[in-house]
């Protein structure tokens, strides 16, 4: 589906003004500084074309290659180049200067048999955007979904089922984006996508080449890691292209500014951990004719990580009771393994015909499996061992069309289609020495096929310098059991099935004010349907008092949310401000106490809920400043990336802090150009998260609060000496003034009294040093 363009000729008034916002006064400054100077230097820029950056083409947005300046919605683009310049090793790096875009990354802190630190209401490891991550956000390779993430107790399977050495670009979508693309598409998307043969069969003047490829090696310092990558591409004929990349990875457990090495559970100090990673990714493109293509890809991607908990040990001497002392962990370790594998089949039709110009069919079959096994050595009881797997199954079919039709002074371009995805999930849980009354193995939730139908239609309207795109997606969605072994029982009751229609619209308006100048509006819908283990997800631990029962009867979540946006595309300065208010109800929270004292006759009872309604507003603002060349540097090309986000977010039921909000961040870079070099400077400003922006009794357990984390600024430096027009060495080094700082995604569930709260601390000063050599 296409969705172009949404215009409001004014931008958002509602943006606060109070202390809370004590950052916004210094970047509005800026812009304005800068945008003056921009008009002051647009004779002089114009004159070298390579001051104005063409506009990236994406799909995403539209679900159509389409320039991002031409959609009605915040978008951004992180290209491979990007990635490898900056070195980037995991998803976080990635999109580390996104304005309100985060990932939460945790260390490997856990107990085998304890509970999870992770305090987060919205899901597990994964992007955040605009205040809501977990599965509320779509993450998509090329346009099949990625695996949700599942958590429960101490296991939790995240969804980096990724390797960037295969991605081209990684797109991210601002905003609810299930009109176009259904269910988990509440707060935003994201969309990786992998390398074709034809992005390594040209030569650097656009003629064709018979193959060609690239060969990387790399290192970061932050975890002692290495990377390994190489891609040959080639063209067998006219008709048949080929691509093959592999790469290899490994580290070990990231720095932190921990001073406490004890082996024990004082340990701030990072685990000893060894990860390793493999990939795989081959493409065959296949035009038996002119109006045909088909391209067949099968991608592998795996992932294993060993820890040895020392920060799980017990403290020597062993002191207590007796029981105590018996049940002291001597001793722990955990090992986590994820796959994932995908083959899919997208073709590409011109047809011309009365009913579609375009038509597109992709069907994909997807298999990803997640392991953890963690092993308890207790001082004078048996060895425990907690073995948890989960996987999903998944078939995804689609068939699109466009058709251009001509109606007066307007042009229209339909986008119609339909999508199927059915997803077979499973867990087990297993081990050696259960909790009583639980007897290995057992199922968490029953065997589930998740199935959603759905059928969308919009149309792309352009007249003038005016486009309107109003679009509709209808999705059905069943969850059924399909089998209640392992589940039922000991659960005290069978699994149930659930099924539900959920109406997804949009509109958008643009409006190209001037050839600078361009300004728009949407609005749009998202939802999320339940997943299998809020359903009926089943837990009893009689050692602790605790009960956690299913809910037949979970809604899915909604959002609608209103966005406002300006662009200036001046010859020396980009700027892009968008400033958005997002509503959701039926938020749906995972294990409520619903009541319990906590004693063997009266256990405490846990379920999943529909509770929270909410409200999140912020803005954003991003560009980047080319000055020329600079006659005091040589000739040197100086240019300023720069990007400011701030969200606010409120349960509208409570008038709770929403702790899923992330503090503002400012990104400013200073970049130097050269024909053999490129420097770079990056300062980050993270604002604190203060104890007033935090709801403490949804994180931690009364009468403790919150853990808060101060403000923090950090500088980077970064070069690229490019040793000859095939061959570039990229060095930098982060936090170049070793500073000591929290990620708020991070430390959400530790309490401010905890004594270890320093091994959540991000790394100190790190080198990284990587080698690209095209062919």
């Amino acid at each position: 589906m296409k969705t172009l363009v949404s215009a409001r000729p004014a931008l958002s008034p509602s943006v606060r003004t109070d202390s809370k916002f004590s950052l916004r006064l210094p970047v509005v400054l800026t812009c304005v500084t800068c945008a003056s100077l921009g008009s002051a230097w647009a004779q002089s820029a114009a004159a070298d074309t390579s001051a104005r950056a063409l506009p990236e083409v994406v799909v995403s947005g539209s679900r159509q290659e389409q320039a991002s300046d031409d959609l009605p919605v915040s978008i951004d683009v992180i290209g491979a180049q990007e990635i490898s310049n900056r070195q980037s090793t995991d998803l976080r790096d990635a999109v580390r200067d996104l304005p309100n875009v985060s990932v939460q990354t945790a260390p490997t802190r856990l107990s085998v048999t304890g509970s999870t630190a992770s305090a987060l209401r919205d899901g597990n490891t994964g992007l955040n955007i605009r205040g809501l991550g977990g599965n509320r956000v779509l993450m998509l390779v090329d346009g099949i979904r990625i695996p949700r993430s599942y958590a429960f107790r101490t296991t939790t399977f995240d969804r980096e089922y990724l390797s960037l050495e295969l991605l081209k670009r990684v797109e991210v979508v601002r905003g609810p984006a299930s009109a176009l693309y259904g269910s988990d598409g509440m707060a935003g998307m994201a969309n990786f996508i992998t390398y074709g043969p034809e992005d390594f069969l040209k030569n650097a003047d656009g003629t064709a080449k018979q193959i060609g490829g690239r060969v990387s090696a790399g290192w970061s310092g932050d975890d002692n890691g290495h990377t390994v990558a190489g891609t040959v591409a080639g063209r067998a004929s006219d008709s048949l292209d080929w691509l093959l990349t592999a790469s290899t990875h490994g580290a070990h457990a990231l720095d932190t500014h921990g001073t406490n090495f004890e082996p024990n559970v004082n340990r701030t100090a990072a685990n000893p951990q060894q990860d390793s990673g493999n990939s795989l990714l081959g493409k065959i493109v296949l035009r038996p004719t002119v109006g045909q293509k088909h391209t067949f890809t099968l991608e592998h991607v795996e992932k294993s990580a060993d820890i040895t908990l020392l920060s799980s040990r017990t403290p020597l001497p062993l002191t207590g009771t007796p029981s105590q002392i018996a049940g002291a962990i001597v001793d722990e370790s955990a090992n986590r393994d994820m796959q994932r594998d995908r083959f899919t089949w997208d073709a590409r039709f011109d047809l011309n015909a009365p009913w579609a110009d375009h038509v597109q069919t992709v069907m994909a079959a997807q298999r990803a499996d997640s392991r953890q096994v963690g092993t308890s050595v207790r001082n004078a009881l048996p060895l425990r061992i907690r073995d948890t797997r989960y996987g999903e199954r998944t078939w995804q079919a689609g068939l699109q069309a466009d058709k251009l039709l001509k109606s007066g002074n307007w042009g229209h371009r339909l986008t119609y289609g339909y999508d199927y995805v059915q997803s077979d999930i499973n867990n087990l849980y297993t081990g050696l020495n259960p909790a009583p009354p639980e007897k290995f193995p057992l199922k968490r939730f029953p065997d589930t096929r998740e199935t959603t139908h759905a059928l969308y239609l919009q149309d792309e309207s352009v007249r003038g310098d005016w486009s309107l795109t109003p679009g509709l997606r209808l999705d059905h969605f069943t969850l059924d059991v399909t089998s209640q072994t392992g589940f039922y029982p000991p659960a005290s009751e069978p699994g149930k099935s659930l099924s539900g229609t959920a109406l997804s619209p949009k509109f958008g308006l643009l409006y190209r004010a001037t050839p600078v100048w361009t300004v728009y509006g949407q609005y749009a819908a998202g939802f999320r349907a339940p997943d299998a283990g809020q359903v009926n997800g089943y837990f009893e631990n009689m050692a602790e008092q605790v009960v956690l029962i299913p809910n037949a009867d979970l809604k899915p979540e909604h959002s609608r949310g209103v966005e406002l946006g300006a662009r200036a595309r001046f010859d020396a300065l980009h700027v892009d401000f968008a400033a958005f208010s997002s509503n959701y109800r039926n938020l749906i929270v995972d294990r409520v106490q619903m009541g319990g004292s906590g004693t063997a006759t009266d256990p405490r009872i846990f379920q999943t809920i529909n509770i929270d309604q909410a409200r999140i507003h912020g803005f954003e603002l991003k560009g980047a400043m080319d000055w020329g060349r600079v006659g005091l540097l040589g000739g040197t090309r100086l240019s300023t990336p720069f990007s400011y986000g701030q969200a606010r977010g409120r349960n509208t039921d409570t008038g709770a802090p929403l702790n899923s909000v992330e503090p503002a961040q400012l990104a400013l870079g200073l970049q130097l150009d050269t024909v053999p070099w490129t420097l770079r400077f990056d300062l980050r400003h993270h604002a604190a998260k203060n104890a007033s922006d935090i709801d403490s009794s949804a994180a931690v357990k009364a009468p403790a609060t919150q853990f808060t984390i101060p403000a923090a600024t950090t500088l980077d430096v970064a070069l690229q000496w490019r040793l000859r027009k095939d061959m570039r060495l990229n060095l930098a080094v982060r936090n170049l003034t070793d500073r000591k700082y929290w990620l708020w995604s991070d430390v959400q569930g530790l309490a401010a009294n905890a004594t270890t709260n320093d091994a959540y601390t991000q790394p100190g000063r790190s080198g990284f040093v990587s080698l690209v050599v095209d062919f």
